[in-house]
């Protein structure tokens, strides 16, 4: 399998600040990539030496530096070949994705969700039950809900993106005794196309993908960023100064065509 992705970004400095960016594909064993990454500040280049990539949990590719007003371009491609390997799973991780966080407060779904779905007991069966449910139960609407708004406020909106679906998803399997994580993709296939944002949860012994949006085939997509929520996977977050996305461009394709994916099946990132 050959994927390629990329995205292009264009953001207003409109005071000195500092920047993250989570772009750049995650670390893939097993898996060849080719990448290149720019940033150009009103037409000249950022220097290398500048910039800093930081290794965040999971060894998200942080990339951090120090900019002054004007404006930043910022041009990231990779070509993934191959399937990486699979997740690893550390005993942290089933103990850290079980608890409440920012955006997926499984803590209010507790009594909700054992009534909703606490008779499907093969977890495999309640990860098809909870992704179907979410996916018919919200409207994908962009621009419907606020980049404050957490899985509660979903479920109540009834609509949203991504991001929404996937934290409503997380918070009902936390609340299930299911750890489950936020990914942030690169999506072949998605329309509208978009960093695209999935849940991943354990089951069985690995990290399975679910996309209650079914925007995009699971089989394709590239792990770019992982966490507890968007506030741990966002593209680009901004310290200090003030900042204006002019405009974001994403691109994700793969040889060939599309698989064909289905709710019921248990599918992993690679």
């Amino acid at each position: 399998m050959k994927r390629d992705v990329g995205a292009e970004l264009v953001v207003e400095i409109t005071a000195p600040t500092t920047l993250e960016i989570q772009i750049a594909v995650a670390p893939a064993p097993g898996a060849g990539v080719s990448e290149s990454l720019s940033f150009t500040l009103d037409g000249k280049r950022v220097p290398s030496a500048e910039i800093r990539e930081i290794a965040g949990e999971h060894d998200n590719r942080i990339h951090k530096f120090d900019v002054s007003a004007g404006t930043l371009e910022v041009g990231y491609s990779a070509t993934v070949t191959g399937l990486t390997n699979p997740a690893p799973v550390l005993e942290r991780d089933l103990s850290t994705y079980l608890r409440p966080s920012r955006y997926a407060e499984a803590d209010k779904f507790f009594g909700f969700a054992a009534t909703e779905f606490g008779r499907f007991t093969d977890t495999a069966t309640l990860l098809e039950k909870v992704s179907s449910w979410v996916g018919t139960r919200l409207n994908y609407v962009p621009g419907s809900s606020d980049p404050i708004d957490g899985a509660a406020d979903t479920l109540l909106a009834g609509a949203g993106v991504c991001r929404d679906y996937a934290h409503l998803v997380i918070a009902l399997l936390r609340a299930l005794n299911v750890p489950a994580r936020l990914v942030s993709v690169y999506a072949p296939g998605c329309q509208p196309m978009d960093f695209h944002a999935v849940a991943e949860a354990f089951v069985d012994g690995h990290w399975r993908v679910v996309d209650a949006t079914c925007l995009a085939p699971r089989q394709t997509m590239v792990r770019i960023a992982t966490g507890r929520d968007a506030a741990d996977t966002a593209f680009l977050d901004n310290h200090d100064g003030a900042i204006t996305l002019k405009s974001m461009t994403v691109t994700a394709t793969v040889d060939g065509q599309l698989p064909r994916d289905s709710v019921d099946q248990l599918v992993s990132i690679q």
